[in-house]
Order: structure tokens, then C-alpha cells, then sequence
């Protein structure tokens, strides 16, 4: 399968097009931003580890009956996926306080919450993604109540086969993003990434953080946490 033409450019990805009109290649790269793109440097191999980390995680959940864009690994920083139209929303996954939800509610930040929460926000750079909820999502035609319905449930199953697969890694998985799309046949299914880029992990025995928070806040030894990330789930 070969690249054909670009079609998208986002701030850790390329999207071209393939012979096969269902099929793109995804290929990511190592730029790094923060705080909608206010922030931006490069994080070395972190296209490698991204790639590596997603399509690990994406097969995971396919064989726990979790559709998604997934079809191979075709290189270290190229994936072969299935053509969605991505579904405009942000689900952040929540199960211990941290960043923005401590800001905004006062919560300390590694304060377990009694109960996983979801936000949604509008996919939207010019706008900052800004937190919706389900009448926002109905009134502007995002997603049917029954498709929102699926994201939901997908994302609640994620959530739980995620912690229970990263736990045995000594890994805490504070909270995370998901992306989901529409194939051309109308199926919802899981799109984008899961990776440090995307995912608060914290070792579960010293609170360490090994994700993009690193470069956020300045913390340096930010390859290093994405190459523990790759070497805990992939041993290498």
C-alpha cells in the first residue's frame, strides 16, 4: 500500500490517501504542542512511539470486541487504517483528578474521583476545543443521541480494559482522549490515537508521570518517559 495524496496535517500526524479508496495511511510525526498549539517543540522518536504504543493498544481492544481503524502496522511511524470522517468531539476520560478538570473545579490533583467521568468537547483549534455537553452535541448535529450512546459505552469499555491491562504494568491511567469516526457504512468506531500524546500514565508506585505532560510542564526527561511507555507495553 503507498502513499498517494495528503490529506490532512495535524499537530502529531499525516493523513494520505491509498489506492484502496476505504484505506489511508497514517503517519506521525515528532512535533510536539501544548496548550492548542501555544506551545510547540520537537520530542525525538516520540512518531515512533506513538505509532507503536496505538497500534499495540488498538489490537487489545479488537480482540475485546472494541471496532477500530486499526488494519497494520505498515512501518515504525506508518499505519495502514480504515477511512472514518471523524466525529467532532473530544471524549476525555476521567478517573483521577489532574490538569484541566483540578483547575477548574479545585480538585487537587491525584484525587481519586468516586466515579469515572466523561467530558465532551468540540473539536475545534480557532475555539480551543471547548467543553459540550449532550444538548450541545443534539442541537448542533455532532452526533445522534444514538451514536453519542455508543461513544459512551465504547469509551466507559475502553476505560476498564485499559486500567486492568496497564495496572499489571504498574501503570496509572489517570485520564485519556478518544476520537471516534464514521466509516462509510455509518459504523462508529474508535479513530485517532492512544499514546503518551493522548494519555495521562503515572507509575503506579511513584507517582512519576511518562506522558506529554512532561513537555507541558517543563519537567524534562520527556523522551525517556515515552520510551518507558514503549518498553513497559512492548518490552523493548
Amino acid at each position: 500500500m503507498t502513499k498517494i495524496v495528503q490529506i490532512y496535517e495535524g499537530k502529531a500526524k499525516k493523513v494520505y490517501t491509498t489506492e484502496n479508496p476505504e484505506l489511508y495511511i497514517v503517519d506521525y510525526k515528532d512535533d510536539a504542542t501544548a496548550f492548542n498549539g501555544e506551545k510547540k517543540g520537537t520530542i525525538l522518536g516520540k512518531g515512533v512511539i506513538n505509532n507503536r504504543v496505538t497500534n499495540h493498544l488498538m489490537k487489545l481492544l479488537e480482540k475485546n470486541y472494541i471496532p477500530t481503524h486499526f488494519v497494520e502496522e505498515l512501518s515504525e511511524r506508518e499505519t495502514l487504517v480504515k477511512k472514518v470522517t471523524i466525529i467532532p468531539i473530544e471524549v476525555i476520560v476521567r478517573n483521577i483528578a489532574a490538569g484541566s478538570l483540578s483547575k477548574r473545579l479545585g480538585i487537587p490533583e491525584g484525587t481519586k474521583l468516586s466515579k469515572t467521568i466523561l467530558e465532551y468537547c468540540y473539536k475545534d483549534d480557532a475555539l480551543g476545543d471547548p467543553i459540550i455537553n449532550n444538548y450541545h452535541i443534539d442541537a448542533l448535529g455532532l452526533a445522534t443521541p444514538e451514536e453519542l450512546a455508543i461513544i459512551a459505552k465504547y469509551s466507559f469499555e475502553i476505560n476498564e480494559l485499559l486500567q486492568n491491562y496497564l495496572k499489571d504494568l504498574y501503570i496509572e491511567l489517570i485520564d485519556f482522549k478518544l476520537e471516534f469516526g464514521k466509516t462509510t457504512d455509518g459504523k462508529v468506531i474508535l479513530a485517532d490515537e492512544i499514546s503518551p500524546d493522548t494519555c495521562r500514565f503515572w507509575d503506579s508506585t511513584t507517582g512519576e508521570k511518562l506522558d506529554k505532560d512532561r513537555f507541558r510542564r517543563d519537567l524534562g526527561g520527556i523522551e525517556d518517559a515515552y520510551k518507558e511507555i514503549l518498553k513497559r507495553l512492548l518490552g523493548e
